[in-house]
């Protein structure tokens, strides 16, 4: 368990890239009851840009944000290979830390960034933000109320063409699909089907010479219940598969299309993100077919239960047990692919 505040979290965002910049600060700063206290970045021109941005303070380090008595939480939108070190850093400090995904590199690193929770008395989170995705909401919607019966099958899709640049291009910083989008897929798939993992298969493909990352990543995850989960990251697809495709035991659902708040964030407006109708799913049941329109995802939910955790008011969103478990996968999947 973790110490709550009597007072309103005040969160300092650790790196000001794209996401940073367009995802974190901006989902904290229109958070009631969240106060964005700062920005941490080692680029001069980046602190400008988001002292012009926000009006709050900028550290040129990050030990600087852990010294500030007045921070309460950290948030990691650093690249993947720094979270356990920055994690159990600010954990020590005694803040808070939510991490982007993917948590960490290993179940190692996992381990001691949760004994450092546990030991300071801190929450530590993942920024899971794809679990308040509208297809993903919908999904669960299909499930809770019996459309799909008891589902079964599920394959996962996200896919693009093209080698990523960037650390996300880079092996040494946790860069590749399995990190990346693997780590939101692998947590819906968790989220789908609780039961425990009995077996986990990875095949990988390094097509772009340009990059030492996977071009392809194929996860298959076998429950001992007897379900299966199927989960495809690729850049190189210049036609996409469907986003969800579901099989129970008394109807299918079929969805294309992504979801589109990361576009209107980047925008400016997430509240103007508007799924087109033509991207609604499919779901046939002996009774027939019909199209089911998307329930609108709500990003800004994240911070809204991150800040009434930290008050005690809620449960976390992504649990201790939950992150762990998506890691064990991940560890899985790099150890026994091919």
């Amino acid at each position: 368990m973790y110490d709550v505040l009597s007072h309103s979290p005040r969160v300092v965002v650790v790196g000001y890239g794209r996401w940073g910049r367009q995802c974190h600060t901006y989902l904290i700063n229109r958070t009631s009851g969240l106060t964005l206290h700062g920005v941490v970045s080692s680029s001069a021109e980046k602190r400008q840009q988001a002292e012009q941005d926000w009006n709050c303070r900028t550290y040129a380090a990050f030990e600087e944000a852990l010294a500030d008595p007045q921070v309460d939480v950290i948030v990691l939108a650093t690249p993947n290979a720094t979270h356990a070190k920055l994690s159990v850093a600010a954990l020590q400090a005694g803040k808070h830390v939510v991490t982007d995904k993917v948590m960490c590199l290993d179940l190692a690193e996992c381990d001691a960034m949760i004994a450092a929770a546990q030991a300071s008395r801190r929450l530590l989170t993942v920024f899971q933000n794809r679990r308040l995705d509208g297809d993903f909401l919908t999904v669960q919607n299909l499930l809770s109320t019996g459309w799909l019966g008891d589902l079964r099958w599920a394959e996962m899709s996200w896919q693009g063409f093209g080698a990523w640049g960037g650390w996300r291009g880079k092996a040494a910083q946790g860069g590749g699909k399995l990190y990346d989008l693997g780590a939101h897929l692998i947590d819906q798939a968790l989220l789908l089907f609780p039961a425990p993992v009995a077996h986990v298969y990875c095949r990988r493909h390094y097509d772009w010479p340009e990059t030492d990352t996977e071009s392809e990543a194929l996860v298959v995850i076998a429950f001992q219940d007897g379900r299966t989960a199927v989960l495809d990251l690729s850049s190189m697809a210049m036609i996409t598969k469907p986003r969800f495709y579901l099989r129970g035991t008394e109807g299918t659902f079929i969805k294309y299309g992504l979801d589109p708040q990361e576009k209107a964030q980047a925008d400016g407006d997430i509240d103007a993100a508007k799924e087109n109708p033509a991207d609604f799913g499919t779901l046939k049941t002996a009774d027939g077919e019909e199209r089911v329109p998307t329930i609108p995802g709500r990003w800004q939910g994240y911070y809204e239960n991150l800040r009434d955790a930290l008050l005690g008011q809620a449960q976390p969103m992504v649990t201790l047990e939950q992150a762990r478990r998506v890691m064990e996968v991940i560890e899985a999947a790099r150890n026994q692919g091919v």
